[in-house]
Parts: C-alpha cells; sequence; structure tokens
C-alpha cells in the first residue's frame, strides 16, 4: 500500500520551539529530527496481526510510580472491532512513559501521531501514555461548554471528583483509566487518522502529481482544532455505542 509519510517526514509536527527560559522547558532531542515523544528507553516489541494487518506494539518500561493502564491485548480486541478500512497505514501502537518535565507541560491520555519515527522506519502511530499513581485529575470548576461534556465523560469513565473552591480533583484510579484510555482516547485517535485519510486520501491518488496532495495534506493541519475534535468525538461516540450495543464493550482486564 502507498504510503505518504515515508515521502514527508514532517506530517503533523509542529513548527515552533519552546521559550528558551522556561525552565520547564522539554529538552529537545540531539538528533534534529526526532521528536520527545519518539525517544523511547528499555521498550519491548511485539508483533501482532488484526485483521490481516500488522500492528507493531512498543512497551516502554514505566517508573514506579507510573503504570500502563491497558494492555495489548486489551488494545487488540478494541482494535479488532475497528473497521479494517480505517487501519489505513497506522503501524505503531506505543505504550509510552512520559518524562517527569512532559506530564507537567503536556500531560495527554494520548496521542496521534501522523509520521513516528522508529527503529528508522516511519508510520503512523497513536500513542497511550502510562499514568503517575501520584497525580491527581483537577479541573477548574470554570469551564466551558467542551470542559464541560469531557468533565461528564470522565465521571462516566469511573473517575470520582471531589470540589474544593477552585476545582474538581480526582484521586488515581488505574481502572477509570483503563476506561478513559481504552474506551475512548484509543478509539478517539483512530477518528482523528480517518478523519485525515477522508480529507486527505482518495481513489487515483498514486497517480496525480505529489504537489496536489501536499496542497490537501496542507489545508488538513490548518482546520481549526475545533473542527477535527468534533470528527474524532463523533467517530468515538459512535463507536464506543455500537460496540456497547452489541456486548463488545466493557470487558474485563485481559493480561
Amino acid at each position: 500500500m502507498f504510503n505518504p509519510t515515508r515521502r514527508n517526514r514532517n506530517i503533523g509536527t509542529a513548527k515552533q520551539g519552546f521559550g528558551q527560559d522556561n525552565s520547564l522547558e522539554i529538552p529537545r532531542p540531539l538528533e534534529p529530527f526526532r521528536e520527545f515523544y519518539e525517544r523511547l528507553e528499555n521498550y519491548s516489541i511485539d508483533y501482532r496481526t488484526i485483521n490481516s494487518h500488522e500492528f507493531v506494539f512498543i512497551t516502554e518500561e514505566t517508573r514506579k510510580d507510573s503504570a500502563h493502564a491497558c494492555t495489548i491485548r486489551d488494545i487488540s480486541e478494541i482494535i479488532k472491532n475497528i473497521p479494517k478500512a480505517d487501519y489505513g497505514d497506522l503501524r505503531f501502537i506505543v505504550l509510552r512513559q512520559p518524562k517527569r518535565k512532559e506530564e507537567i507541560k503536556s500531560s495527554v491520555w494520548g496521542r496521534l501521531i501522523y509520521s513516528y519515527e522508529f527503529e528508522n522506519d516511519y508510520f503512523p502511530a497513536i500513542i497511550l501514555e502510562a499514568q503517575s499513581r501520584d497525580k491527581k485529575l483537577k479541573w477548574s470548576r470554570k469551564l466551558g461548554l467542551d470542559g464541560q461534556k469531557e468533565l461528564k465523560r470522565l465521571k462516566e469513565d469511573g473517575h470520582i471528583f471531589q470540589e474544593d473552591k477552585r476545582n474538581y480533583i480526582a484521586e488515581f484510579d488505574l481502572n477509570a483509566i483503563r476506561n478513559t484510555q481504552l474506551y475512548r482516547t484509543l478509539i478517539h485517535e483512530f477518528g482523528h487518522y480517518v478523519h485525515y485519510l477522508e480529507f486527505v486520501e482518495r481513489p487515483g491518488f498514486e497517480e496525480e502529481e505529489f504537489s496536489e496532495w501536499e496542497k490537501r495534506n496542507d489545508r488538513y493541519f490548518q482546520l481549526p482544532s475545533s473542527e477535527k475534535e468534533k470528527y474524532a468525538h463523533n467517530y468515538a461516540d459512535k463507536l464506543k455505542k455500537e460496540l456497547t450495543e452489541n456486548g463488545v464493550i466493557p470487558f474485563d482486564k485481559k493480561e
């Protein structure tokens, strides 16, 4: 299958750096084209073929105070129930241990990387990040509409929030985190990738000029983040509803 990520290393990557006077700056890599989420240490590799599509699971060892909420078998079970047409060229599933500064500066449940470098190969990747047992979920009580919706989703995932004068605060709960990352984040990131495929790819792409593909690719990354988030949320909500109604989820942790 044609893989445009091999032709354009910079798909979807940030073009800006961080302030030099910022004490919480995420260190830049010595290698000029490797991002912080591509610098893995002490990892294992597991190859899984799902619906005749090979995925590479890369699991980074966690710190003693952190944990991966989802297992490879958990993730494989969800991917098995995602339409194969939505896989595209996505290949890498990364269970990553973020650095402490990254948890402060760029904390996420997961992320989609449109061109991820791993062992000198480049493919789209979905990253699910390990979570620190010492970290609490903290949300301001002054939330906009989108924030209110996300807080509601987190409560539905099983996170129990207490209120103080300024914030909603939830303690670390590995099972609730698993619900968030497995039943929402993973599917949400697939939704982002499907949006990209539908916007950029089309029949006959291999016969057209590369410049035309570049134009569509550039237009996609110029879309408002709200538009891309809306698409991914709708994709995830629809698929999660189908899987729930069909009795696929929830399921017990698969070791």
